[in-house]
């Protein structure tokens, strides 16, 4: 009884050695390849930019601009145009029908100051058609929440107003989740101030799980790989979709020349001219209504129309016919000149 006893304590002593020594030996090949997949990225970086800074060179229908961090440059994809921003540009491509030039003015490893620094001086450069900011991960390390809303102001404040704001991403680690909710309260509020339209995307990787979020990372534990920047895409197409359905719209309503010339004000001037047709139409359907006078005169005269005269006695219009085929003449504009 003693000797089985012996034998088992024996057996229990060196299964959880070599239980131990396993993961030990687990251990040691993770951050073996943690390290090797944090000098993988360090290897992207270059080529990412270079990639992005080459397509500043192709033409498009639409222009897209982007500001952010090393997730809108897409490392830790497979290819550049596997991140985020390359399949929102591909989306916008599809539902628009129209070619899409991308102006990708992120940076890797920016923080807000350095979006604010680096990235808006250049952003006057463009007239985006579609504009998303996704930037602040690389704030929470050392997080200032004045700094941040700061930072945060400046860049929401030189945007355009249709531009789409993303949250900060789930991190699940207790210490920076508290820094996040924090973020992503600055996000909300600043932009609802400036009416910008805020992308959830913590709410959309948190609900992914912890589990599955693993699985959608690379090597480094921090990127998003293809599949994580599928599900980071997700988070904007809703207002993506809206915002190309809009550029759309003012595309067929305004001339392409008119669309050309007024740029970024193209949106407000065929926003206008829309309030003003219907506030036209709304004032022509009152004024055709004949009024009492006008009907009493129509019974008296058999509904045959009296020509109108100005007070100087010339003739203007005596509702007849003039046209020379018989047929009413048609307006060619219906909306009217701007």
């Amino acid at each position: 009884m003693r000797t089985r006893t012996l034998v088992a304590l024996l057996s229990s002593v060196v299964g959880a050695a070599v239980v131990s020594g396993a993961a030990g030996i687990g251990a040691r090949a993770g951050i073996r390849g943690q390290r090797a997949a944090s000098q993988r990225v360090v290897d992207m970086l270059p080529v990412h930019a270079d990639w992005w800074r080459e397509r500043l060179h192709h033409d498009g229908q639409l222009t897209y601009v982007a500001i952010g961090d090393s997730a809108a440059q897409g490392v830790g994809a497979t290819a550049p145009g596997r991140g985020y921003v390359g399949l929102l540009a591909r989306r916008i491509r599809h539902r628009s029908r129209m070619t899409v030039r991308v102006v990708n003015l992120s940076v890797s490893g920016a923080t807000t100051w350095g979006a604010k620094q680096h990235q808006l001086p250049k952003l006057h450069q463009y007239s985006p058609d579609v504009c998303t900011v996704s930037i602040g991960a690389n704030d929470i390390a050392d997080f200032h929440p004045d700094k941040f809303e700061r930072n945060i102001r400046a860049i929401y404040g030189a945007v355009p107003s249709h531009a789409i704001v993303g949250e900060l991403p789930c991190m699940f680690v207790p210490d920076r989740e508290r820094k996040v909710a924090v973020a992503n309260e600055i996000i909300h509020r600043v932009a609802g101030e400036l009416g910008l339209t805020v992308a959830p995307l913590h709410a959309i990787t948190k609900r992914v799980g912890v589990r599955r979020t693993f699985f959608n990372t690379y090597g480094d534990l921090f990127h998003p790989n293809d599949r994580g920047y599928e599900i980071w895409a997700s988070a904007f197409e809703p207002a993506i979709d809206t915002r190309v359905d809009t550029v759309a719209a003012i595309r067929r309503y305004l001339s392409a020349r008119e669309a050309e010339e007024l740029g970024s004000q193209a949106g407000d001037v065929a926003q206008a001219r829309a309030e003003q047709d219907t506030d036209d139409a709304a004032a022509l359907d009152t004024a055709n209504r004949p009024n009492s006078l006008d009907r009493l005169r129509q019974r008296v005269t058999g509904s045959v129309p009296l020509p109108v005269r100005h007070g100087n006695g010339d003739h203007v219009d005596t509702g007849t016919d003039t046209s020379v085929d018989g047929r009413a003449d048609e307006p060619t504009d219906v909306g009217g000149a701007a």
